[in-house]
């Protein structure tokens, strides 16, 4: 089996470093018999998918450059919650790349309990997305109450240089050009005095 690598520490101070992953990793895929064709590491937060190495391994997954992406905890992969987790991890399924967490032996997208896995993940990622929902719809209540004006901020339309410009035989994109107005602005103005 071709195997790809994932380390990653949190810190870029180079007190950390993720090669005591990588080598436990090698020695794992060693007495597997499974042949190590790519490493990836990061010294970055996992909280975000913007780290340097990690969107490679996405990359060359699409291009079937090995079968299985091995990481030490899936905390290592990513710690970016549940749900963007399981969308980095779905992405490599997608391309027929099955992943695992050395620390975590249930989590294998190639072992016999992957989909009880997924199931679970994805239960917890629903969850996830509830809470954020309910987080913010609480904020904005409290935003609300508290007087504060949501949304863009309205624009002056000056309706009658709207019909004025028409009237000239503008059309509307040029009557949104010459007022400095969007299109949909513009459109919806003159809808509305309708």
């Amino acid at each position: 089996m071709r195997v790809a690598l994932y380390g990653r520490v949190s810190k870029d101070d180079g007190k950390q470093d993720a090669e005591n992953q990588l080598q436990e990793l090698r020695e794992f895929c060693l007495r597997s018999n499974w042949d190590v064709v790519q490493e990836y590491s990061d010294r970055a937060s996992g909280k975000t998918a913007d780290r340097p190495q990690f969107a490679t391994p996405f990359e060359d997954a699409a291009k079937r450059k090995f079968h299985l992406v091995l990481f030490w905890a899936l905390d290592r992969f990513s710690s970016e919650g549940a749900l963007a987790t399981l969308q980095h991890l779905q992405r490599l399924s997608g391309y027929w790349v099955d992943w695992r967490s050395y620390q975590e032996s249930y989590l294998d997208s190639c072992g016999p309990f992957k989909d009880v896995v997924i199931s679970l993940m994805a239960t917890l990622a629903k969850q996830e997305r509830l809470r954020i929902s309910e987080r913010t719809k609480a904020g904005l209540q409290r935003a609300r109450r508290a007087g504060k004006v949501l949304g863009r901020p309205r624009v002056n339309v000056d309706v009658k240089r709207l019909r004025s410009l028409q009237e000239q035989g503008l059309s509307l994109r040029q009557i949104a050009a010459k007022t400095k107005l969007s299109l949909s602005t513009v459109v919806r103005s003159l809808a509305a005095s309708e």
